[in-house]
């Protein structure tokens, strides 16, 4: 009788860890969104902690909105998110139409916003699970609309996302790919910067096929044409 009883208090205690442990991951993002308001932090995404839990190691060198070419900010935003200045972290009218879409028997694309790719770098999985993934996903980024500023929110998604093997962010990747700062890239090397975005293991900018030229080419005249669309970003 006394053995049940051990095993039963063991057992609800160790229910209680775990109940305390999901409430930490579930609260971790929203202490950690106000915190990443603050200008001087420099955050990290769940790629670049893989990397060092496998010790692979990355490259990552933070830099400013303000110290990355324009051109580079038109072309990803252009290539990526072009409601992103009038969306509150999700674009309905695009998502609604995937989800038609796969009612329908289409082939699904892609709906991320900015603001839901940069929170999934931030605090989320990448696979397997893709669907439970988005259900945490969609309010995690209505929340950080809600608490980061536009700009703020480039900044960080442009010094998280990858750009190469174990290569994030657009200094290290216009480092690695060109030689070069980020603030100093040309309009056809950004386009081809942003082209790498969905697929920067495979895609690389510095050696780029035909098809790979002619997205970019896509890219550099719609950056060109950003206008009103970039207006949040000044």
């Amino acid at each position: 009788m006394a053995k049940g009883k051990v095993w039963t208090r063991g057992k609800r205690s160790w229910t209680r860890r775990v109940v305390l442990g999901a409430i930490i991951v579930a609260l971790a993002p929203l202490v950690l969104t106000v915190l990443y308001a603050l200008p001087f932090v420099h955050p990290v995404s769940t790629f670049m902690l893989k990397d060092l839990a496998t010790f692979q190691g990355y490259d990552r060198r933070w830099a400013r909105l303000d110290d990355i070419a324009p051109v580079l900010v038109h072309s990803v935003m252009m290539s990526e998110d072009g409601q992103f200045c009038a969306h509150h972290g999700i674009d309905w009218r695009e998502l609604n139409a995937v989800i038609d879409g796969a009612k329908s028997g289409e082939l699904t694309r892609g709906a991320s916003t900015i603001t839901m790719q940069t929170v999934k770098n931030l605090y989320l999985w990448h696979r397997p699970l893709g669907t439970l993934r988005k259900v945490v996903e969609l309010p995690l980024a209505v929340y950080v609309d809600l608490v980061l500023s536009k700009r703020r929110i480039m900044e960080i998604y442009l010094n998280i996302a990858e750009l190469g093997p174990n290569i994030y962010g657009a200094e290290a990747a216009s480092q690695h790919h060109f030689g070069k700062s980020a603030k100093d890239l040309s309009r056809r090397e950004a386009a081809l910067l942003a082209a790498t975005l969905p697929n920067p293991i495979l895609r690389d900018p510095a050696k780029p096929g035909p098809g790979m030229r002619r997205v970019a080419g896509i890219i550099e005249r719609r950056a060109r044409a950003a206008g009103d669309y970039v207006k949040c970003l000044s």
